[in-house]
């Protein structure tokens, strides 16, 4: 017995037989249905490619990853919360498909893409819906040019830039509301760490000193073309309206000395050799200026992001500070350090469990003992944010 065709065309030579191991007819299938099938995988196939735009050759080393999955696209313009006045930022706009929903909503797009080719089909989509007055396209690198005013940021990152903008947008001087960010999930992971989780770094250290992050939503690596290695998340970053009053070149240089071996004890890390010779010529060298004004045209220029743990270990400079600093004075300021931290209660800690209140509690009392981590006569664009 097998089912019945419900085409009025049906005859058994249109008919697609199935048997089981043994050879026994099972039941018979229409082969319109299996057309049909088909004719809607084809169908969404050619969406794909439609909302990929033109075929050309897409760069999985520079995180060309197109999100296509329309349900997808509206949760993150629902989660961004728009308002019909926002100018928005994106980045790495690739061929519009988000792009196109953003100006749905929106008073305008400045979209930063530095691939031509993406250019072009982005501008063509956008102008075969109206939206060509809405949509201001700067065709740079996001990371070296200077961003127009904005107000709220929504965008698909790119993994290989996702450290260093980040930075840029949450140390930048243009005040936003928020920013939505399609990141890598293991990335988001780090920027979403609390003290103790093992994914907890100083990027997460210094975002959460000028930023609340968020987690909005997890997105598969199958709803990209072409598919990524690995899954993705939308964060939702949002600037402190109150930050804590802390030099911000110190608190870099601080933060990276004590995360350079983040579960190394406090007490260990200061009583490195090549560690208290930099901070012992910091201090000696500071101007113990109260403020640190960032100046250049985004508030943060000049940044090297890495967020592995980097053991730092001797170079020549060591040579030339040892032999020029008397031990016995060296000797002094080592036993400041660890005495601070013996009578705060940090020696035995480590980075990776500290908050940043703690963090804060403990730069405040070095530097009022004296101790100082930011060379002052260093150049501010050269000093900020190397390896977050």
């Amino acid at each position: 017995m097998f089912r019945k065709c419900r085409s009025i065309r049906a005859d058994p030579s249109r008919l697609l037989w199935r048997r089981d191991g043994g050879g026994q007819l099972l039941q018979a299938e229409c082969m319109h249905a299996r057309t049909r099938e088909d004719d809607g995988r084809r169908g969404s196939e050619k969406g794909a490619r439609e909302a990929r735009g033109p075929e050309f050759r897409l760069h999985k080393s520079k995180g060309q990853h197109i999100l296509t999955n329309p349900r997808v696209l509206d949760s993150i313009v629902r989660r961004a919360e728009l308002k019909p006045g926002d100018t928005v930022l994106e980045i790495g706009p690739g061929t519009g498909n988000l792009t196109l929903k953003l100006l749905e909503v929106s008073r305008k797009v400045v979209a930063v893409e530095i691939d031509g080719r993406m250019v072009d089909t982005l501008r063509k989509r956008v102008a075969d819906r109206g939206f060509e007055d809405r949509l201001t396209v700067i065709q740079k690198d996001a990371l070296k040019t200077q961003f127009p005013p904005f107000d709220i940021v929504v965008a698909n990152i790119p993994y290989q830039i996702s450290s260093p903008l980040v930075i840029k947008l949450v140390y930048g001087k243009i005040q936003f509301r928020s920013a939505t960010l399609l990141l890598q999930k293991e990335f988001a992971r780090r920027l979403l760490a609390n003290p103790g989780d093992s994914e907890y770094n100083r990027l997460a250290v210094n975002v959460k000193l000028v930023a609340d992050v968020e987690f909005a939503m997890d997105v598969s690596k199958r709803d990209f073309l072409p598919v990524p290695k690995v899954d993705s998340s939308v964060v939702i970053i949002r600037p402190k309206t109150e930050l804590p009053k802390v030099n911000l070149a110190e608190w870099w240089a601080f933060t990276r000395t004590c995360f350079g071996k983040k579960n190394k004890t406090l007490g260990a890390t200061f009583k490195q050799k090549r560690k208290l010779m930099e901070i012992f010529k910091t201090s000696t060298l500071a101007g113990l200026k109260k403020d640190v004004a960032i100046n250049n045209d985004d508030g943060i220029s000049g940044v090297s992001v890495e967020d592995g743990d980097i053991d730092e270990e001797g170079n020549s400079e060591e040579e030339s500070l040892s032999s020029s600093v008397p031990e016995g004075e060296m000797n002094l300021f080592k036993d400041k350090i660890v005495g601070v931290l013996r009578a705060e209660g940090f020696e035995d800690k480590r980075p990776s469990k500290l908050s940043n209140d703690e963090l804060l509690h403990l730069l405040a009392v070095l530097n009022h003992a004296g101790v100082y981590f930011h060379n002052q006569a260093e150049s501010q664009q050269n000093a900020v944010l190397a390896d977050v």
